[in-house]
């Protein structure tokens, strides 16, 4: 239990009793836990409904909502002259939000950016950022005025339309929401984090949603589907095209949550001679072009999608990424397929439609939910200022009432505004005759205004035009009788004003069009990596020091090569610059590496242990080019063997692949390509063996199986080769002898074998 001040002063000190050390009255006992929880849910609240979620009503956030205010209450119009956002941020702060400046700044300047908002509420002046993700500059640099759309939020502000209540300090009022003559919600979209909740809204096209209000007005039970056919998904300010199918989207409309994938925007320029670059002209929503750029050139360097040569930013007021192909062997296609699964050329933008119902309770909607939200708010608002009209009009007949009666009785009015100390008093008690022979008396109201009047008013012309505005007004009290005893009458005319909106922002005009386009994903299929690359012929050559390099051309296997001091050739080989280059480590690990990766011959190569991640301990056994469709006889110098398909050789990572699994103190011995039917193994012992392929195991990976017996020391070498055909190697003088006739040494696997044939080579090893 602890002792919590619930006093509302915050720097209350509790007193304690000198006589039994009681807390005093002043103070109240409960559990930790208990004062802790309701203090955070009070915050949690407090966040949660003044700060990070929406009203579906307006769609604004509370700082957004007293920016908005602030500056109608500085009469900025969109027609009008900008103000310093330094006057305009201090205003909303000492009037409305007590927040960092700061913070209010960079609201205002999001509202002002075209590449945020689908619809600006804020018209800016100077420099307020850009799409490569430069912030705005200092709010005593720039300038902002409302933006139109800004105006329709906050028509009817002044007619009673929505309920107000004091700000921060009860020195001023503030809207509760805004009127909100469109589905701002919808249009501009939101997004805020709360407390334990969360909100993110895309923008969508007006001219859309005015479709589907107009449908709903029609059909309050419209299905969701009719609606999802007008409103087909979300226009982002900076485009791009959606490719999540249709299904998706339905469902996310549905329940509130979902994502939609969103894609650039691209298109193929030929260069003629058979030369072509792609141009990336729209880039996908709240994605930075600059930080777009860093990951494409990123690719490039670290070469995960080999066929990208090239990416340059030309950007002036447009966007205009060019990038440029390695070869042209590559579908553009399948190039920008590689390109949207390895950066945010594509990105998935996530539904959550938690917003405040009537600025109260959090609540995920589904799209019909939202747009009823906003419906009955302009219904609502609707009401309120027509009946607000009707009393101004009540108010003006009272007036214009007392002007005939002046008129009608001119001459008596004058006569007692003459003689009477107190005319007021004089007209009211007076009998006035009115129209139609009636007899009247004045209200203090109508007293005061004729008292007011001036005396060019006493003119005949203004007597007419008294009676024509008092017929106007009976009229128009007349149609706002009717509006608000009827609700089809209502429905009818807020869909005449969502017309009127269809007029000012729909697709007709230049901010109105669609910009955002559907397409179908069209998923790309894997492409080989050889098909994005130039096919040349190269000449690798590894140094026993692990210096690896690649030289053009097929180049004499035994020709002079420069190395460093201390250094000599290890492996060279003849490949493709589309190959893959299999090192077989001597624990039994193998490593790939792309041939069009390696260095140029020109020098002398790089350490192979920088490009992969290889032990210091391990050395390179062989080194090999696996063909598709190869096997390959693999065997540690314990005598354990089997067979692999070539491509189960190849590693994907830089950290290799682990091949033939072996005890500690073995290494690799063999890797060689498996053909014909016969394998021979000989030993340190210098015993050969013959026996069948077949006995050999095909595996991915493994120990493999025992392959010759040894008394005394391991394996030395082992071949496979056509037993019809007989077995060759070259003597100690270097002739090649073959030897047909291998009855002697056939035997069953895993036997001892018997002393090679007299002239194999002293080394134990195979050509």
């Amino acid at each position: 239990m602890f002792l919590l001040d619930r006093a509302p002063v915050p720097n209350y000190t509790a007193t304690m009793s000198s006589d039994d050390e009681t807390p005093t009255s002043a103070t109240h006992a409960e559990p930790l836990s208990r004062a802790i929880g309701e203090r955070y849910l009070t915050y949690a609240l407090s966040t949660i409904m003044h700060r990070a979620l929406p009203d579906a009503r307006d769609g604004l956030k509370p700082v957004h909502r007293r920016i908005l205010f602030a500056m109608r209450e500085l009469k900025l119009s969109s027609t009008g002259g900008f103000r310093k956002s330094a006057k305009i941020s201090g205003d909303v702060m000492g009037n409305y939000h007590p927040h960092g400046d700061a913070a209010i700044y960079d609201a205002m300047a999001r509202l002002a950016q075209d590449f945020a908002m689908r619809y600006p509420l804020v018209d800016g002046q100077g420099n307020y950022g850009n799409i490569d993700g430069d912030g705005p500059a200092a709010s005593r640099y720039t300038e902002a005025r409302l933006a139109s759309p800004a105006e329709a939020l906050l028509e009817g502000l002044a007619e009673d339309s929505v309920d107000f209540r004091p700000n921060y300090d009860g020195t001023l009022t503030e809207p509760v929401v805004l009127p909100a003559a469109f589905p701002n919600l919808l249009a501009n979209g939101a997004s805020g984090i709360a407390v334990g909740m969360a909100t993110n809204v895309p923008p969508h096209n007006l001219d859309e949603l005015v479709d589907g209000c107009l449908a709903m007005i029609a059909d309050p039970a419209i299905e969701e589907a009719r609606l999802v056919d007008l409103i087909p998904g979300p226009d982002f300010p900076t485009g791009g095209v959606i490719v999540e199918p249709k299904a998706n989207i339905l469902e996310a409309y549905r329940t509130g949550r979902g994502a939609f994938r969103l894609r650039a925007r691209w298109a193929l320029e030929d260069l003629g001679r058979g030369q072509w670059q792609i141009v990336v002209t729209e880039i996908p929503y709240q994605v930075q072009k600059a930080k777009l750029i860093e990951r494409l050139a990123e690719l490039i360097e670290t070469k995960k999608v080999p066929a990208l040569a090239d990416v340059r930013d030309e950007s002036a007021e447009d966007v205009r990424i060019v990038l440029e192909p390695r070869a042209r062997t590559v579908e553009p296609a399948q190039l920008m397929g590689m390109l949207f699964r390895n950066s945010e050329l594509e990105v998935r933008f996530s539904l959550n439609m938690n917003v405040l119902i009537d600025g109260r309770v959090p609540k995920v909607c589904s799209l019909k939910e939202v747009l009823r939200a906003f419906l009955d708010h302009r219904r609502e608002v609707l009401c309120r200022r027509s009946r607000h009209r009707l009393e101004k009009i009540a108010n003006r007949l009272e007036v214009l009432e007392g002007y005939i009666i002046a008129f009608l009785n001119l001459d008596r009015v004058i006569e007692i505004i003459r003689t009477e100390d107190d005319p007021k008093a004089a007209l009211m008690a007076e009998n006035w005759a009115a129209e139609a022979g009636a007899v009247v008396h004045l209200t203090e109201v109508q007293a005061e205004a004729i008292l007011n009047m001036r005396l060019r008013s006493l003119r005949r012309l203004e007597e007419m035009e008294l009676r024509a505005e008092r017929d106007d007004l009976l009229k128009e009290r007349a149609g706002l009788e009717a509006l608000l005893a009827s609700e089809v009458a209502q429905w009818a005319q807020i869909s005449s004003e969502l017309e009127d909106l269809r007029k000012t922002w729909g697709k007709a005009t230049k901010i109105g069009a669609r910009r955002t386009d559907f397409a179908e994903a069209g998923e790309v299929e894997e492409v080989p990596i050889e098909a994005m690359i130039e096919r040349e012929p190269i000449t690798v050559i590894l140094s026993k020091m692990g210096w690896v390099r690649a030289m053009k051309g097929h180049q004499p296997l035994d020709a002079e090569v420069k190395f460093k001091d201390g250094d000599g050739q290890a492996f060279a080989l003849h490949a493709e610059t589309t190959d893959r280059i299999v090192l077989m480590g001597s624990n039994g690990r193998a490593w790939t590496l792309l041939g069009a990766n390696l260095p140029g011959g020109r020098g002398m190569g790089e350490p192979v242990r920088l490009m992969l991640e290889m032990p210091n301990e391990v050395e390179v056994t062989h080194v090999l080019v696996p063909k598709p469709g190869e096997k390959y006889l693999l065997a540690s110098s314990e005598g354990d063997g089997f067979i692999a398909p070539a491509e189960e050789l190849i590693a994907s990572t830089r950290t290799g692949k682990q091949v033939l699994n072996m005890s500690d103190g073995v290494r690799t011995r063999v890797c060689r390509v498996a053909s014909g039917d016969a394998v021979a193994c000989v030993g340190e012992n210098r015993k050969l063996l013959v026996f069948p392929l077949e006995e050999l195991p095909e595996m991915a990976r493994g120990k493999g199986v025992r392959l010759q017996k040894f008394k005394d020391g391991g394996l030395s070498d082992a071949i496979t080769f056509r037993l019809a055909e007989g077995l060759s190697w070259k003597d100690p003088a270097g002739r090649t002898r073959t030897e047909a006739d291998l009855s002697e040494w056939l035997g069953k696997r895993a036997s001892a074998g018997r002393m090679a044939p007299r002239g194999f080579p002293r080394d134990n090893r195979f050509p």
